[in-house]
């Protein structure tokens, strides 16, 4: 075994429960530890968690980017899903946006409520 593995991945967000809360709605995920403004969830059986800090001063990212000096997305989410359509519209409904630029017919490119990019895919568009 390695002497190290990634065990959370950190989103700043304005509000880290309401966030938290998208999360565990669209990936079915349980929270594991929570603070006054930082939440730990992450799938029920173990596995890399998800965790969202509160920063007051929240800039959302730009994606795609439009100019130098712009926020840029830092890192995505891939999230993998039997079915495109119905996942798409099922991420919606819990908040999501949909990106107005979508690079692949294959992939879809959302925005969680906090404005960080992440995409929907099948393991058929690999």
């Amino acid at each position: 075994m390695s002497p190290t593995r990634l065990s959370t991945v950190v989103l700043d967000a304005p509000d880290a429960r309401a966030l938290a809360d998208f999360y565990l709605r669209l990936l079915g995920y349980v929270v594991r530890a929570e603070e006054r403004d930082w939440v730990l969830v992450g799938p029920p059986g173990g596995g890399t968690g998800l965790a969202f800090q509160t920063e007051p001063g929240y800039v959302p990212p730009l994606w795609p980017g439009r100019k130098p000096g712009d926020q840029q997305m830092m890192l995505h989410l891939d999230i993998e899903v039997d079915d495109l359509e119905s996942e798409t519209a099922r991420a919606l409904a819990e908040g999501a946006r949909l990106a107005e630029y979508q690079p692949q017919d294959d992939v879809r490119v959302l925005f969680d409520p906090a404005g960080h990019p992440f995409c929907l895919w099948t393991a058929a568009s690999q």
